[in-house]
């Protein structure tokens, strides 16, 4: 598109002193502005990749990948279950698990979800055993009727380690006064703080062969995996199901995945990022499109030059290119600029944060409010590419109407008070 001689003549405009100096001041507006533009992008951007990791780190923290379930019976010889899970290439690590629902009784009462473990294969498939801040998971251990209770569970209840808890299970005893729930008296041994409402609120994990002895079950309700590569969660989890019944005896197993129990949540995150992309994208465009005037006025004031240029023979598509290379080349400028300050801030964000929160006294994310008390960034080079290219289409866009207007100038009109 742009030949040699465009090329020259356009940086030559470039590189060359105006007389309208006004000019030039709107070009460093430009560049100053799509700079701006493309570093907000980033940075907003990045830090939105930055949440995104770290609440898929929280939850997944919590969660295993896939699970298997058994359909309306428990899931049988779980060690084999186990080893047959380890024979795919693509789990790292499993554990069985039961898993219902419960009232606890401490100071207070609360609902929560009980959560049988065995505390040796525990930490393959989840954090938990990390995420401890009183006692330690191995505490957990069979008959003795441990439990650990997330942290504002605990306080719900208003129970810390070393205190009872008395859980009542959904499964009825008949007695002579009739039919009353199965209760259970268990001892604080720990407390966890996964950084999520949903388990720190919600979450009681015991042992699981008291948590057997509890709902009285003969094995565990389900085997969570974990995988090298979590999107394949669902495709793996299918597979291992098959190979459950056919191997195992007939049954019907259910497999979810850590999509599927949190896929409103993680489209919206998406979604948001989608947006806030297309917002700031205008910003780009807004600062992209000052160079609309800017070329504008520089048709303008090149008149007598054009008119030159075209009576030597130079065609209206090379007055075009010309024009297109000068506003080309500021937008490039501006856009380096944007990546260069982009990228220096999003890959420092967390660390500058700190020190303006040091220096100055002051809390951007509260951790008596948020769950995620620092600034979190990460960089995605595919994003710093589409933003790139975002911009220099905006750009280059921007160019064609004074590129065009300049090569529609008449050098007989051009010239004529010359």
């Amino acid at each position: 598109m742009f030949r040699p001689l465009e090329v020259f003549v356009g940086l030559r405009y470039t590189r060359a002193k105006r007389r309208n100096h006004f000019i030039s001041f709107i070009s460093l507006v430009s560049i100053l502005g799509i700079a701006v533009g493309v570093t907000a992008l980033i940075t907003v951007i990045s830090v939105m990749n930055g949440f995104d990791r770290e609440l898929k780190q929280r939850i997944l923290g919590m969660v295993s990948h896939a699970t298997i379930e058994g359909v309306d019976e428990t899931v049988r010889d779980w060690p084999e279950a186990v080893k047959l899970a380890y024979a795919n290439s693509h789990v790292q690590g499993a554990a069985p698990y039961v898993e219902r629902q419960a009232m606890l009784q401490g100071v207070r009462v609360s609902g929560a979800i009980v959560r049988g473990v065995m505390p040796d294969l525990e930490p393959k498939v989840s954090d938990i055993d990390r995420r401890m801040v009183q006692g330690k998971l191995a505490d957990l251990v069979a008959g003795q009727f441990g439990i650990v209770l997330g942290k504002e569970l605990a306080m719900t209840l208003g129970v810390g380690v070393g205190d009872k808890v008395t859980v009542f299970a959904p499964e009825f005893s008949a007695t002579p006064i009739g039919a009353i729930p199965r209760t259970k008296r268990f001892t604080v041994v720990g407390v966890f703080e996964a950084g999520m409402q949903e388990y720190d609120s919600g979450l009681a994990v015991m042992q699981m062969q008291d948590a057997e002895t509890l709902y009285r079950l003969d094995g565990p309700t389900g085997i969570r995996i974990k995988l090298d590569d979590m999107f394949r969660a669902f495709a793996v989890g299918r597979e291992l199901a098959q190979d459950l019944a056919d191997r195992l005896g007939a049954g019907y197993y259910r497999v979810t995945d850590w999509m599927q129990g949190h896929s409103n949540f993680f489209k919206a995150v998406a979604m948001e990022k989608k947006v806030m992309f297309l917002i700031l994208s205008l910003i780009v465009a807004v600062a992209a499109f000052n160079l609309v005037s800017t070329l504008v006025m520089l048709v303008q004031d090149k008149q007598a030059d054009i008119a030159i240029l075209r009576t030597l023979g130079q065609s209206p598509a090379s007055v075009m290119g010309t024009f297109m290379v000068q506003g080309v080349l500021v937008g490039s400028l501006g856009i380096a600029l944007g990546l260069l300050f982009g990228v220096l801030l999003a890959s420092n964000l967390p660390a500058i944060i700190r020190w303006i929160e040091q220096t100055f006294h002051v809390a951007f994310l509260s951790p008596d409010v948020y769950y995620i008390s620092e600034l979190p960034s990460e960089l995605h080079w595919d994003d710093v590419i589409w933003i790139a290219v975002t911009a220099f289409v905006f750009c280059t866009l921007a160019t064609l109407y004074p590129a065009r207007r300049a090569a529609k100038t008449e050098p007989a009109a051009a010239l004529r008070y010359e």
